[in-house]
């Protein structure tokens, strides 16, 4: 498990969060930010509060922020009780609390991107590639309740 399969994981992850670079794409769009950041970039607090197919943007932003905790404090070995129905409890969120929610998610994010380079990937493999299908299952989902929000206006 060398560096190229390390370089393959934080590439993939930089997609998913950051958006493809050099105007390539592996499975997102090959725009400029097409990845979780770029995706919720432009919404504010009062639609990211809309319920959208049962669910909120905030609570799947939140949700994503919660599975990277998860998935780091497993790997440092910290002990802790999943909720994950905790993690979709948001719903009505204000700017104050819909800018923690995105600082949050960009803190999980860059903190496992920096924690690759120094895992046992032999160990925790399997879960980083999760941590990489769930997260561009959020993105997609995020994308698809954007499109919705954006018909109804």
């Amino acid at each position: 498990m060398g560096k190229t399969l390390t370089e393959s994981l934080k590439m993939l992850l930089n997609e998913t969060f950051e958006g493809p670079e050099n105007g390539g794409s592996y499975y997102t769009d090959s725009k400029p930010n097409t990845g979780i950041f770029g995706t919720l970039e432009g919404v504010d607090a009062e639609d990211a509060s809309l319920s959208i197919h049962g669910s909120t943007i905030a609570a799947h932003a939140d949700h994503i922020r919660y599975y990277l905790w998860v998935i780091r404090t497993m790997i440092s070995g910290g002990e802790f009780e999943k909720d994950w129905g905790a993690s979709w409890t948001i719903s009505q969120v204000d700017e104050a609390k819909w800018t923690e929610i995105k600082e949050g998610l960009q803190t999980e994010y860059h903190t496992l991107l920096a924690d690759i380079d120094t895992i046992d990937l032999e160990e925790w493999l399997t879960n980083v590639n999760a941590t990489i299908a769930h997260s561009a299952y959020h993105l997609g989902a995020l994308r698809q309740m954007l499109k919705a929000l954006e018909g109804e206006k």
